[in-house]
């Protein structure tokens, strides 16, 4: 079989921290890993809680909510189970046959990085971040009975962000973020039917709002503007050669409220939009063609969470989420998409005044997916495949975060 690599990410942090393939567990190939402390809420209120640096993956206005300068950094594991219980195969020639795949999903860790330096006698917060918005890992065995639907399909994006946030008054705050997306990373086709190898760099950009009505109560809003990612590579297409992949990442727009109801505990909320029609296909400058059509339709989550703080030393979390597949007439195997349903749990502990450590854990299961999906392999002669996807994960995240 050939292999039809495609990528969006990957990165080091100073000197040493790479980012392995992953899968994907949020709808779409959305990738919600960037902290251990939204892992534990299902990220349900993550774009203006403010509880440590990560806010700057949400929403960079919510810096200003900080008095000192603070880092925070750790990981999210993610081990995910993609199975195919139920599939039929019809190939351009020949009767339909009836086949099936196992465990097609992977495993990874995903690093991140945050720090947030308040400037001190000005209204000025600024920032620096690493983390990923996007990925998926699947991989079908050599030996599947359509090559041309299953192979791999290796997709992640990672954003280098610098922000800056301003506070207007005792209660309204802005900002702004400049990220730099660098990607790399595989998708494997049929025998010569795709063959790339591609990596590049995008820029983008995030503004945002936070509004506090009083110290227990707030609400944050960002829009994240996602460029169009030009990978550079060699690209081979049934024959035809081209040297770079367009892969137009969504944009992404979210409302998170924060509301201390009582000392020992908060509820908070999270609204997120997703432009997924921007993901309408694969194309290259270079081919006739485009490479894959997904024609997808906008989407997001609705997430709810609550907080309970123990003691000064202690904290709970929990979290539900439900997220919405933005696959619409079009369906593919190579990214088996589904609602989805995450159940959420974490705990901080605070060893000392300025340190805390976080734990959080996320169930997340998809509900059945349909797969009906054709390809036109030689004109006039489509393959076919109808299959059914059933899609797991259970997540792991830690952090370390110190005030200084």
């Amino acid at each position: 079989m050939n292999k039809f690599k495609l990528s969006l990410g990957y990165f080091s942090i100073s000197s040493a921290m790479l980012l392995a393939s992953q899968q994907g567990m949020a709808a779409g190939f959305q990738l919600n890993a960037q902290s251990a402390t939204g892992l534990g809420r299902a990220f349900a209120g993550d774009a203006i809680i403010a509880d440590n640096a990560s806010v700057i993956s949400r929403n960079a206005a919510a810096m200003s909510l900080f008095d000192s300068a603070e880092v925070s950094f750790g990981g999210v594991y993610i081990d995910s189970s993609v199975d195919v219980p139920e599939a039929t195969y019809t190939p351009i020639s020949g009767n339909s046959v009836e086949t099936s795949a196992e465990d097609i999903g992977g495993s990874s860790i995903i690093p991140n990085f945050y720090y947030v330096q308040p400037l001190e006698g000005t209204n000025w917060t600024v920032g620096a971040a690493a983390y990923s918005n996007f990925g998926t890992d699947v991989s079908f065995d050599s030996d599947f009975m359509a090559p041309e639907f299953g192979g791999d399909t290796s997709l992640s994006s990672v954003n280098l962000g610098f922000s800056a946030a301003y506070r207007i008054n005792d209660q309204l705050s802005v900002g702004a973020g400049l990220d730099i997306i660098h990607g790399s990373g595989e998708i494997y086709r049929g025998d010569g039917l795709l063959d790339i190898e591609a990596d590049g760099e995008a820029l983008g950009f995030n503004v945002g709002l936070a509004y506090e009505f009083d110290e227990n109560n707030r609400i944050g809003l960002s829009y994240r503007f996602s460029p169009e990612l030009e990978a550079n590579g060699d690209v081979n297409m049934g024959g035809d050669t081209a040297d770079s992949v367009n892969i137009p990442l969504p944009d992404m727009i979210e409302l998170s409220g924060y509301h201390r109801l009582q000392p020992e505990f908060a509820l908070h909320y999270s609204l997120q939009y997703v432009r997924w029609s921007e993901f309408d296909a694969l194309t290259s400058d270079g081919l006739d063609s485009s490479i894959k059509e997904y024609q997808w339709q906008d989407a997001g989550h609705v997430s709810v969470g609550g907080t309970y703080y123990i003691d000064p030393k202690w904290e709970l979390r929990a979290g539900y989420m439900y997220d919405m597949a933005p696959t619409d007439e079009l369906t593919s195997l190579s990214i088996p998409d589904s609602d989805r349903h995450w159940i959420s749990a974490g705990v901080s502990y605070l060893p000392t005044e300025n340190s805390t450590i976080d734990l959080g854990v996320s169930y997340i299961v998809g509900e059945d997916g349909d797969i009906n999906e054709t390809m036109e392999i030689i004109d006039g002669a489509p393959a076919h495949m109808r299959a059914t996807t059933e899609v797991s994960a259970t997540t792991v995240g830690l952090q370390y975060s110190y005030k200084f």
